[in-house]
């Protein structure tokens, strides 16, 4: 299936409803789970991730969980399994398969956990058989996926004595962490965090209510939006300028490519103002899930860049440097890259968007909702694959269209 996406000839709505966060929700969710009461989640995300994850949680008693396409739950999943009771098989698509999962199963075993591979050593699928695992200093490289981290985290209070992870190099995506950390204090779990220790202690869970605030990361296609358009302004409700998501840098970020910031008690509202950007350069460590969105947008904008702290952006759904190399090579811009960490861009092209444009997903969320805005830039461009936004968005097209954007199946 492919959808047609028309600029907008005016702007309609001026109030978008953002998803709710889904890092935060399946933090709850396993913590919920992990908790002996109970607890409400208000506002939980309806994104594909958080779906199958609450169908996990829900029916743990089947021989097979078979999570789809959805990293976080694969993670979490993995370290939640290996302490409760009975014996499963944890899956999920073909591309879940490809996905490395060695450091933190090697973890788990170090501790005592029962995982077994069933297919290829070092990735899913897993079989797990729930045990009681040993309290012990453990290493992990900070250069991996920080979900590994968190996952080993949420359920260290379960532990005898707890858990205490030494984190070697450089932390990837620490925010994430942050977050996980927060949210169980939230809880009442302790913890001390220095410099590149964490120690949890053994703690039980308590029962909080909880609202989950919207999400940040889903916030940046209209930040890219509202860029391209003069004059252009919109509402955001659900987003808390004092919040758990690295990703709330945004703000920051677009004040000098062309986006005004206004928070109030309701919203957040954003307003097309002149951009003074003439070179980007930032460090994405923290925030890597924003690189997409800001290498269309400044390519788009014809700033040069240099995109640094990709590291992770390879193992994602897609490796994502190459998916934006890939397509911004058709549209005649190329990016300088390692394939590893970097993306850069002198900015002597000019972006020339074919007619009737087909832009790739590689059956990536991001992808199709990062270039879906180019349509603003070439009036029309044809998206493959859009039914990728449900990992995390659900109502994106909607959302357009409420806009004013104009979609048609193709």
């Amino acid at each position: 299936m492919k959808i047609e996406i028309k600029a907008p000839v005016k702007q309609n709505d001026k109030i978008i409803h953002l998803p709710a966060s889904k890092s935060i929700s399946n933090r709850l969710l396993i913590i919920r789970a992990l908790c002996e009461e109970d607890f409400n989640i208000y506002n939980l995300s309806k994104s594909n991730d958080t779906r199958v994850l609450i169908n996990a949680l829900n029916h743990l008693s089947v021989p097979v969980i078979d999570i789809g396409a959805a990293g976080t739950a694969m993670r979490f999943l993995t370290a939640f399994l290996s302490i409760t009771p009975g014996e499963r098989i944890l899956t999920g698509s073909e591309r879940m398969k490809q996905r490395p999962i060695n450091i933190l199963v090697d973890i788990l075993r170090d501790l005592g956990a029962k995982i077994d591979y069933l297919e290829k050593d070092g990735f899913p699928p897993l079989k797990i058989t729930g045990s009681t695992l040993k309290s012990k200093p453990i290493s992990i490289k900070g250069n991996i996926s920080s979900q590994f981290i968190s996952a080993l985290l949420m359920i260290a209070p379960s532990l005898e004595k707890g858990l205490t992870i030494n984190i070697d190099d450089k932390i990837l995506s620490k925010d994430y962490i942050d977050m996980t950390l927060k949210i169980m204090q939230n809880h009442g779990i302790n913890f001390q965090w220095n410099k590149s220790t964490i120690e949890v202690e053994k703690g039980n869970y308590s029962p909080k209510e909880e609202i989950v605030e919207s999400d940040w990361s889903a916030a940046s296609y209209w930040f890219e939006i509202i860029s391209f358009i003069k004059n252009a302004e919109i509402q955001l409700p659900g987003l808390l300028k004092n919040s758990l998501q690295g990703d709330s840098v945004l703000t920051d970020i677009y004040s000098s490519l062309g986006v005004q910031s206004k928070f109030d008690e309701q919203w957040l509202s954003l307003k097309n103002i002149q951009t003074t950007c003439r070179h980007f350069e930032y460090d994405f460590t923290n925030c890597s899930d924003l690189a997409q969105t800001l290498t269309v947008t400044l390519a788009a904008k014809g700033i040069p860049f240099k995109l640094t702290g990709l590291d992770n952006l390879s193992i994602k759904e897609t490796d994502r440097i190459k998916a934006l190399v890939n397509e911004f090579e058709k549209m005649g811009i190329h990016l300088q890259t390692n394939g590893k960490d970097y993306l850069e861009w002198q900015g002597n092209e000019t972006l020339k968007i074919p007619e009737n444009h087909l832009a790739k997903t590689y059956n990536d969320h991001r992808m199709a909702m990062a270039f879906a805005p180019l349509a603003i830039k070439n009036n029309v461009l044809i998206i493959d694959d859009p039914e990728v936004v449900k990992k995390s968005y659900p109502d994106f097209w909607d959302d357009l269209i409420a806009f004013g954007f104009g979609i048609n199946n193709k």
